[in-house]
């Protein structure tokens, strides 16, 4: 009579190799490689994140203050009750800043004008004085805007790469130690592997937020500078004829 063996299920000890395969396991067997990756992709996320939070808060202020302060500054009836107006401002608001830069040209250039210091006059007129005054407000203004943006898409755009890196140097480690035990069995490789594939879940989830906020502020950015060139050539007509061009 012949006997044939049974193999002795392989359950738990899979079981108990798929828990070498969670984050904390990950962190006790980091290598210098796989420490390097991961605090440059926690660094990446939390500046990201930060410039997300700050770019947000600071567009949807703009956005909400930019009616309040053009339709004060053509709504009041004196000019230098307006001009103190636009001064009270937050200073981080850039419709003010860009009024007030044409207001200060404006007054430069009649003050230069009246006073026998006829160079500017001669050299530049009042409307293209107050017109490079705007356009050098309206071009920092919109800088301004544009913190941040530059990390965002260097993070939406090397963070998942980055991660890729932890991901085939989880894989290598995998095959060294199939080729230096032989063993090509779920414990052997479930660290490394696991280590892989976080390391790419992480990737993707530093860089997905990243390049969804890069977009959604260019757009909105866009809205803005629209309105500071209409702000900014209703400045211009104001300041170098004396009164506002209405258009329809």
């Amino acid at each position: 009579m012949f006997f044939q063996e049974t193999p002795a299920p392989a359950g738990p000890s899979n079981a108990e190799a798929m828990k070498s395969m969670g984050f904390d396991h990950l962190i006790h067997n980091f290598d210098p490689l796989g420490w390097i990756v991961f605090v440059v992709l926690v660094v990446m996320s939390f500046s990201s994140w930060y410039f997300i939070i700050a770019n947000a808060i600071r567009n949807t202020l703009v956005r909400s203050r930019a009616d309040k302060v053009i339709q004060g500054f053509w709504g009041n009836p004196s000019l230098q009750d307006a001009i103190r107006e636009l001064e009270a401002q937050p200073k981080g608001e850039p419709f003010s800043k860009i009024a007030l830069d044409a207001a200060s040209a404006a007054a430069h250039h009649q003050q230069t004008s009246t006073a026998g210091a006829g160079k500017l006059a001669e050299t530049l007129s009042r409307s293209e004085f107050i017109d490079r005054s705007l356009r050098q407000a309206v071009s920092r203004e919109s800088l301004r805007l544009e913190g941040g943006l530059t990390l965002l898409a260097t993070v939406g755009s090397s963070a998942p790469f980055i991660g890729l890196l932890g991901t085939v140097w989880g894989i290598y480690h995998a095959l060294i130690k199939i080729s230096a035990t032989g063993n090509a069995s779920m414990e052997a490789v479930a660290g490394p592997v696991g280590e892989s594939l976080i390391m790419t879940a992480f990737g993707l989830f530093t860089a997905i937020p990243a390049v969804l906020a890069y977009n959604a502020f260019n757009r909105s950015n866009r809205v803005t500078y629209a309105r500071f060139d209409e702000f900014a050539h209703d400045l211009h007509d104001f300041f170098a004829t004396g009164s506002r061009v209405e258009t329809k």
